[in-house]
């Protein structure tokens, strides 16, 4: 961007645009509303490289943002307009702040005079954010916008990342701005923006504690992959031949083929053998996980005594739920560079853990299981038959996005990641329905040369799949997977385990899903047969514009779902 080029004359909804522009933003997913006006109006006027890409929902613009943000590494940035559209972005917001994913919100406002005179719309939006980002403010005057910009992306990208808010009244969209204020700082454009390494002291008494052990073991969490911290971990992981797991957010930091790799453990998506590698540790290294209620199954694995190695850019995850015998507060690439930087130094004295050998034996258990089902062809089709022939129809850069209720524990579980990297994904902070459908809007966005699949339930495709109109007003070759059985699956499957099988209010219609799709001019499928379904997920991928798949599925309560605890 030219500043130079610009008049010395502005408003501030034009200073909001070229400040977006300024910190590299290249995409906003958004709706319109009145209020919004004097924003879309600057856009409509401006000469600029950012695409506006009109939703059908502001939750569904803020998870595109989020898919876009994770897949990019860069700032997703979405808007919405006052009252209903403020509350409507939420959900995306607080899912993009407890991942740890920076996230810009910015909805429109009544005018600052009109307060509390009744105004229609009129809500305290600072109030509201408040709680579910890590930072948020509204601008009350115009030539404020450039500062509060800059605030809002230094606080995402910097730290441990989150989301961000701006209130931006309509007055203040028409106000006076200063063209000299339009500048920023370009690192805070991506994340983790300026990464702090680790105190030498704490890596030198995490080498002696991780040396002292017989058999140590990896739980490598998302902000692994945030860091990029991909490669710096491979080498630790092979200096020492140590067994490395990995939670739902921290697969891609190393491939799942890598021999020392036993995959995804918790209670959604672990597995009895990957259980037992946890549970048969002296010492666990959380790398860039907070050791939560799933990844630890309700704080039972590792047992509680376990001697614990704990490196997180975010201090107050320290000690919170098990005794850590050492504490890394740093970025997590920077501390496992610094970690194999000390291996360097003990002249070949590092022992081998054997942690290869370990993970050999639990694949085998876990994948002999696991195939046993995936070839089965009775009906209705088993979704471990669904993820096996996906598997085998795309490529290994192909990106996943999973919604949280059906899809998540199979494709944690059995879809073998094998390259490094953010290629599959869900959303596990909250775990809101209807957010795969929308994610991988963003990741296509984001990455126009890659395949991106959705995966989801039927109650989750019955949230969003208004968007689908979005999707073909934009051509976006995504295919899209619903697994179709009828049922709030996650909910009854607790029911069944939890309440002796007392099914409440779980139930719904089968709903034509392909025809729904089509409806909206996706190519679309509708599978009941599973020989039929490689074929037709193969037919599917390769197509040149989107796609959907209706499988109908064995029901969670009804399937042997890789999960241990349904109330996590």
């Amino acid at each position: 961007m030219a500043t130079s080029a610009q008049s010395n004359t502005m408003n501030g909804a034009e200073a909001m645009v070229r400040m977006l522009e300024a910190h590299g933003v290249r995409h906003i997913f958004g709706l319109c509303g009145d209020t919004t006006l004097p924003l879309y109006d600057a856009l409509y006027r401006l000469d600029h490289d950012i695409e506006h890409i009109l939703t059908r929902d502001e939750r569904c613009a803020a998870y595109m943002a989020d898919g876009y943000a994770r897949v990019t590494g860069k700032v997703g940035v979405c808007e919405g307009p006052s009252g209903g559209g403020a509350t409507y972005i939420l959900p995306g917001l607080v899912e993009a702040n407890e991942s740890s994913i920076p996230v810009l919100a910015i909805t429109s406002d009544v005018g600052t005079r009109s307060r509390g005179h009744y105004p229609l719309t009129e809500l305290d939006q600072e109030g509201l954010m408040r709680p579910l980002t890590k930072w948020n403010a509204v601008i009350n005057h115009s030539d404020a916008v450039p500062d509060m910009v800059r605030t809002a992306f230094r606080k995402m990208t910097t730290g441990r990342p989150g989301a961000a808010h701006l209130g931006f009244p309509i007055d203040v969209q028409r106000g006076p701005a200063d063209p000299d204020q339009i500048w920023a700082d370009q690192a805070h454009g991506a994340f983790p923006a300026y990464p702090f390494g680790p105190d030498p002291a704490q890596i030198e008494a995490a080498v002696e504690a991780i040396l002292s052990a017989r058999f140590p073991v990896i739980v490598a969490g998302g902000g692994t992959v945030i860091a990029r911290g991909e490669t710096a971990l491979r080498s630790f992981v092979e200096a020492l031949d140590i067994a490395v797991a990995t939670t739902i957010s921290g697969q891609g930091t190393i491939a799942e083929s890598h021999p020392n790799c036993v995959g995804v453990v918790g209670s959604n998506g672990g597995v009895p053998a990957t259980r037992e590698l946890v549970n048969k540790a002296d010492l666990v290294i959380f790398i860039g996980c907070r050791a939560g209620s799933v990844t630890t199954e309700l704080w039972r694995v590792p047992k509680k005594g376990t001697r614990i190695v704990h490196i997180d850019s975010d201090p107050e995850v320290m000690a919170s739920s098990y005794k850590t015998e050492v504490a890394v507060v740093s970025d997590a690439r920077l501390a496992l560079e610094a970690l194999n930087a000390a291996l360097t130094t003990r002249n070949g004295s590092v022992p081998g853990f054997g942690g290869a050998a370990a993970v050999a034996k639990a694949k085998d258990r876990k994948w002999s299981e696991f195939q046993q089902l995936a070839a089965s062809a009775e009906r209705p089709i088993k979704p471990e038959r669904t993820i096996a022939d996906l598997r085998r129809v795309l490529d290994d850069d192909a990106i996943l996005v999973g919604d949280p209720g059906t899809p998540c524990p199979y494709i944690s579980a059995f879809y073998e990641v094998r390259t490094s990297g953010r290629t599959l994904f869900s959303n596990r902070a909250h775990g809101a329905l209807g957010y795969s459908l929308s994610a991988a809007m963003g990741v296509q966005v984001g990455l126009p040369g890659k395949k991106v699949v959705a995966l989801m339930g039927d109650g989750s495709f019955g949230f969003t799949c208004g968007e689908l109109e979005t999707v073909v007003r934009k051509s976006m070759p995504i295919t899209f997977i619903v697994f179709s059985n009828s049922v709030y699956g996650w909910i009854k499957a607790g029911q069944r385990s939890g309440f002796e099988e007392r099914y409440f209010s779980v139930d719904f219609s089968r709903t034509d899903h392909a025809a729904v799709a089509a409806a909206f001019g996706v190519k679309s499928w509708k599978v009941e047969d599973p020989e039929q379904l490689q074929g037709v997920l193969k037919e599917a991928v390769a197509h040149d514009g989107p796609t959907l798949v209706d499988v109908i599925s064995q029901p969670l309560h009804e399937a042997k779902a890789p999960v241990s605890e349904w109330i996590a």
